[in-house]
């Protein structure tokens, strides 16, 4: 089990030099993340690409953002793109998996290195803990990020109550059908970093389902001991509420299910709905929500340019 802490990393110089000829990619997906990617963009930019040549290049891919969120990206020296314009003859899905999938073609690193966009707490560490295992351990391919998660409530902070999701949903599953995965600290981590070679031969479910099934796909291709973990100590972010919660657990369950159908461990007898549905409830009204949430995945990368290649 490797774990580390992002101070074992924070001689960037040290890395650079570990890096030898690879090249290292941030990749980051956005929607409407103006009040925090500016501070993300020019930590890196600064501390990790001009103090120090660590980073090679830094993409944001967008959504769709409605707030300054492409314009600040811009400004502070990142590649920009539209989600949809990337690969657009395959296709548009809304979704971070999506996003994720889309920069793993627009980048060109030989490590890429993954990263939520709406970090108000960001420092140089969030990178170099991330890639320092993979530069300087040729048996470490992926590298999970694990933190404190803070639940903010208007102006208080409190110290635990982040990773609702994680604790009520995933761990639990987890526990009971892929017990092997219990030693991951924070399974729905956007933060973490692999080797190109790897990612490009994962699915990437269009949503908030890709983290897990990442793990999930690794424990079945046997490349457990390949996985590292840093301690990043703390990551503040915007909380979402109940709402969007259910949402995303919807979305994260049907990769599980479908894994587990896949994998043996359950057997379907009809197809899995797309139609989440929830209630809001005050004191004046009653009210019905329903969100369409198909989640469908996005091939390897690598199967994916075959196929493209291949004259029809």
């Amino acid at each position: 089990m490797h774990r580390f802490h992002h101070h074992q990393f924070a001689d960037t110089a040290a890395l650079l030099a570990a890096k030898g000829g690879r090249t290292i990619s941030i990749c980051i997906p956005t929607l409407n993340e103006a009040a925090t990617i500016g501070s993300i963009l020019g930590t890196i930019r600064t501390r990790l690409m001009e103090e120090t040549p660590l980073v090679d290049e830094v993409l944001v891919i967008d959504s769709g953002s409605q707030d300054e969120t492409t314009r600040i990206a811009a400004s502070e020296g990142a590649k920009v793109f539209l989600s949809a314009e990337i690969a657009a003859d395959s296709g548009s899905h809304l979704g971070k998996g999506e996003n994720l999938w889309k920069a793993l073609q627009a980048s060109r690193g030989d490590v890429v290195c993954f990263l939520d966009g709406d970090i108000s707490n960001f420092h140089p560490g969030f990178v170099a803990g991330l890639v320092g295992p993979l530069l300087s351990d040729e048996t470490i391919d992926y590298v999970k990020a694990y933190y404190e998660r803070p639940l903010a409530h208007g102006d208080a902070v409190h110290s635990s109550g982040g990773g609702r999701v994680s604790e009520i949903l995933v761990r639990p599953l987890i526990s009971m059908f892929y017990p092997e995965l219990n030693f991951i600290l924070q399974p729905l981590s956007g933060e973490y970093a692999a080797r190109r070679s790897l990612l490009e031969t994962l699915p990437f479910p269009v949503g908030y389902g890709v983290e897990i099934a990442h793990l999930i796909d690794l424990a079945k291709a046997g490349k457990l001991d390949r996985i590292a973990q840093t301690d990043l100590v703390r990551r503040i972010h915007r909380n979402r509420d109940d709402g969007d919660l259910g949402d995303t657990a919807f979305a994260i369950l049907k990769v599980i299910l479908r894994r587990l159908e896949r994998d043996g461990k359950l057997s379907l007898t009809s197809p899995l709905p797309e139609l989440h549905q929830r209630w809001i409830i005050d004191a004046a009204t009653i009210q019905q929500i329903s969100r369409h949430i198909p989640e469908p995945e996005r091939p390897p990368l690598q199967a994916w340019l075959q196929k493209s290649a291949i004259p029809s």
